[in-house]
């Protein structure tokens, strides 16, 4: 692995595992809502470290997606690298935050979690709309305990692209059977406001964190800046997540490429897939 933290300050490297404290009615809303934005998460100069490091490894193992106007839906929302942790040194720091971790836990209101994969988002300049979706469609998961921490690694104003929840969806049953790209868009969309759910889209700041839950139903708008939206996601699952039987044609596929070597009704242990946090380690 390349990009080693030695040259990330011993404060910062301590900030990423340092606890940060969640009040009571962060602790309600995602609980109600089943997302929630932090503030202040992690500190400017570890982003800018963690930015350079990823931008280092998107760019190396990225797939040439072609040019924009040639690409369906899905491919203009966003170029998509997974696994970084795989190959960075300094990316494995930020997806290993106890800190992080923590808050997931917390959220979630489990004694731990594990990691379930990485993802680094990057919607260029011009990029289309992401659109409506629940990520747990692709998982096989056999409990609704697991969060995904969507982390901007630049100021995010509306016109980048930033989330968009539609909040308490979580719930709604209907459209989750429906794969992200022009229908789930029109049908998802069709549902929610025929449902009443609020929707809710905000700017994040520099150091910002959101998490959502795997059924929250989501998107994000287009680019329509210079500059690329660039975010790094980590999906966490409690500790004691097992892998269920496949529920559609994507599953078995996740199952394999995120959780080597697991069966159905097992512990999601695999060497993808280490405990990140657990009060059961004694760990903060």
């Amino acid at each position: 692995m390349t990009g080693p933290v030695d040259d990330l300050p011993a404060a910062s490297r301590k900030a990423l595992d340092t606890e940060y404290s969640l009040s009571t009615d962060q602790l309600e809303s995602y609980g109600r809502n089943a997302f929630v934005t932090l503030k202040n998460v992690l500190p400017p100069d570890v982003l800018g470290h963690m930015a350079e490091a990823i931008t280092r490894k998107v760019s190396q193992l990225k797939k040439d997606k072609g040019p924009m106007e040639d690409r369906d839906t899905y491919g203009r929302a966003f170029i998509q690298v997974a696994n970084l942790w795989t190959h960075s040194d300094a990316v494995r720091a930020l997806v290993f935050s106890r800190r992080l971790g923590r808050i997931a836990a917390g959220l979630m209101g489990v004694s731990g979690v594990r990691l379930y994969h990485d993802q680094a988002l990057f919607k260029e300049p011009g990029g289309g709309f992401t659109p409506w979706h629940a990520d747990q469609y692709y998982w096989p998961l056999d409990s609704s305990r697991c969060t995904t921490a969507w982390i901007p690694l630049q100021d995010t104003p509306l016109e980048m692209g930033p989330l968009e929840f539609s909040a308490g969806s979580h719930g709604m049953i209907d459209g989750r059977g429906v794969q992200i790209g022009d229908e789930s868009e029109r049908e998802i969309d069709r549902l929610l406001n025929e449902r009443g759910y609020g929707h809710v889209v905000e700017p994040f700041d520099l150091g910002d964190v959101s998490f959502h839950a795997g059924w929250l139903f989501h998107r994000a708008g287009p680019n329509t800046t210079e500059h690329v939206r660039k975010v790094m996601t980590i999906i966490y699952i409690d500790e004691n997540m097992k892998l269920a039987e496949p529920a559609n044609p994507h599953q078995p596929i996740d199952a394999e490429v995120w959780c080597p070597g697991v069966r159905v009704g097992e512990v999601i242990d695999s060497p993808l897939n280490p405990v990140i946090y657990s009060t059961r380690q004694g760990q903060m």
